[in-house]
This record gives structure tokens, sequence and C-alpha cells, in this order.
């Protein structure tokens, strides 16, 4: 049985969640909340169907968004 959108979004958002938190990447719980739901719904109206790819994807772009911000962090205290 093909889970509907809804579960699916639901499914592959507690994939990437729970991978966060166990790595302790998380970070801020609303930014990090909004950001692995519009990743997700954005791939799945592009018709991914697989929830592991969609969490990974969401992984990877959170992990990456996170890498810059700790960047800008860093640039803007040593350039003080």
């Amino acid at each position: 049985m093909t889970p509907s959108l809804s579960e699916l979004l639901e499914q592959s958002f507690q994939i990437a969640w729970e991978y966060l938190e166990r790595t302790g990447e998380l970070g801020d719980a609303a930014v990090a909340s909004r950001f692995l739901s519009d990743k997700i719904e954005d791939m799945i109206r592009r018709g991914q169907r697989s929830r592991l790819a969609l969490a990974n994807r969401a992984i990877g772009a959170y992990q990456r968004s996170q890498t810059g911000v700790t960047v800008s962090k860093l640039d803007a205290r040593s350039s003080a």
C-alpha cells in the first residue's frame, strides 16, 4: 500500500528529525522543523516518493545550512 503524500511527508520528516536528534545536530527545534518540512514538501512536489531519499536529502541540506551559519558566525568574530 502506497502512503498518502501527507504520510510520506510525516514519515520522512520523522526519519530526518530522529537522525539529527541522535547525532546532536538538531539545533533550534523550530528552525529545524520548518527547514525539514519545507525541504521535504518541496521534493514531494517535484515527484520524489522515497522516504529514505527524502529524509537523506533533507538531512544533507540541513547540515549544509547549519555549516554555513557556523562559518558565517566565525567569520564575523574573526573580523571584529
